[in-house]
């Protein structure tokens, strides 16, 4: 698949209603070691700035979901961690590049009507007129897709 296929499927998963974890994640989920069902329940409570808290960004936390999944088992677990520590670090810093910050209530702050509590507001027009968070999706995949690539996967 390419990077803009990977980028509309992350979109399109957007718009259907899944949080910006998880249209991320199933974005690459052809490739992951983990069923559909399986990825799309581990990745729920990790939108809306981990369930809902307006901390890291869905599409952020993300990072770690794809590169633990993608990673090829190194020799100790320190190496493991160092690895994908290593790849999700550079992924946050080309985020921040192009948003500013990774925090979802940092990058949501201009947006009017922005209801509290760990209720999802409702996907209708308005909400995705006002709503900058697919930029953020599709930032989020299009960087993973260039990362993976790099490292020689096949994405």
């Amino acid at each position: 698949m390419t990077k803009e296929q990977r980028i509309q499927l992350a979109y399109e998963n957007f718009k259907k209603g899944y949080n910006c974890c998880q249209s991320v994640v199933l974005a690459f989920a052809d490739v992951l070691p983990l069923d559909e069902e399986i990825l799309e329940k581990v990745t729920l409570g990790f939108g809306a700035g981990f369930g809902r808290t307006r901390n890291l960004c869905g599409a952020v936390s993300a990072f770690g979901f794809v590169c633990g999944l993608m990673h090829d088992k190194e020799a100790t677990l320190s190496d493991d961690k160092t690895d994908v520590y290593k790849q999700i670090t550079e992924l946050d810093k080309k985020f921040k590049e192009l948003n500013g910050t990774d925090n979802c209530g940092e990058l949501l702050k201009n947006v009017k009507n922005l209801t509290q509590g760990y209720v999802p507001q409702v996907r209708d027009d308005e909400y995705y007129k006002v709503r900058p968070c697919a930029k953020f999706v599709i930032d989020s995949t299009g960087l993973l897709y260039d990362l993976l690539r790099e490292s020689g996967k096949n994405v």
